[in-house]
């Protein structure tokens, strides 16, 4: 919907929130930029607000404004939206460089860093032929005998409900030519890993690789590989495992890259900090053939 005069912007920092004026014929990004810094000047100590400091929320995603680029996707945004309507993008505000706010400071609850967060979605099991007993944490049923209950040690149930509760971290993207892989996200492997069953079905390795080679005399790299997350593509050094419960492990070297950021309270909540996106994430939980769940360590 083309805007026919000035709109207003709701803009929200870690500590305050106000509205600007914004008119697409007059305004640019930098000017956008000199009336955030006129209405910040106390709480950014009179700095100029630049790149890197303003994000917007649109579609339920927080994007960054930094550039000519991300201001025309912006400005084009804007004239799709009915201004203070569903959907119509709020402003964010916040050098980098200081520190948030914490408790007994007032933290501004409608700045995107300090929203509640949502009750984290119950684990789900991938259907993976080495997973084959499969249960969701919220779907799993109460064992009708209950002297088989009560046999089970205390310790076994703490540690099932435990891994019931929490899961390991999987996003959806593409590697090389193959779309819609299910990816294990850990920073407590190295590198980025496919497996040798992936690997050889889609032609990594030759099919008629043989004992000695590729891998089974050690990790070899398969070399450097496109990988998309989200809506960014970036390179990585793509190396060979024998693990088998995952077909790719994006580990260390990707979660720094994208310099990716995890919530402590919410483990599906993560964010690419490299472009400030959200990418959707799920939990799963690993059991083998005789219902035991498998630690991803």
């Amino acid at each position: 919907m083309a805007q026919l005069g000035p709109s207003i912007l709701d803009v929200h920092t870690p500590s305050s929130s106000f509205a600007i004026i914004y008119s697409d014929i007059e305004d640019n990004l930098q000017t956008l930029y000199d009336k955030l810094s006129k209405k910040t000047v106390a709480e950014l100590n009179g700095r100029h607000v630049r790149s890197g400091w303003v994000k917007y929320e649109w579609n339920g995603t927080v994007w960054n404004l930094d550039d000519a680029s991300d201001y025309a996707i912006f400005a084009w945004r804007l004239k799709s939206c009915t201004p203070g309507g569903d959907g119509w993008p709020v402003l964010f505000v916040r050098n980098p460089d200081q520190a948030l706010p914490s408790p007994p400071e007032y933290q501004n609850p409608s700045f995107y860093m300090f929203r509640p967060k949502p009750a984290p979605p119950s684990p789900r099991l991938p259907a993976t032929p080495e997973s084959s007993s499969i249960a969701s944490g919220k779907s799993r049923k109460r064992s009708k005998g209950s002297n088989t209950q009560n046999s089970v040690p205390k310790f076994k149930k703490e540690f099932e409900k435990f891994h019931n509760e929490h899961g390991v971290r999987t996003v959806l993207g593409s590697i090389g030519p193959v779309n819609n892989v299910r990816m294990l996200l850990k920073s407590g492997y190295r590198h980025v890993y496919i497996s040798r069953k992936f690997a050889t079905k889609n032609g990594f390795i030759p099919r008629d690789a043989t004992p000695g080679h590729y891998g089974y005399s050690g990790i070899v790299n398969l070399g450097k590989w496109p990988i998309t997350v989200g809506r960014t593509r970036t390179v990585h050094s793509v190396y060979l495992t024998e693990e088998s419960h995952f077909d790719v492990i994006l580990g260390r070297s990707f979660v720094e890259h994208r310099q990716i950021r995890f919530d402590p309270v919410d483990p599906t909540d993560v964010v690419c900090g490299d472009t400030g996106e959200k990418i959707d994430c799920e939990l799963v939980i690993l059991k083998d053939g005789k219902g035991q769940i498998v630690t991803v360590t």
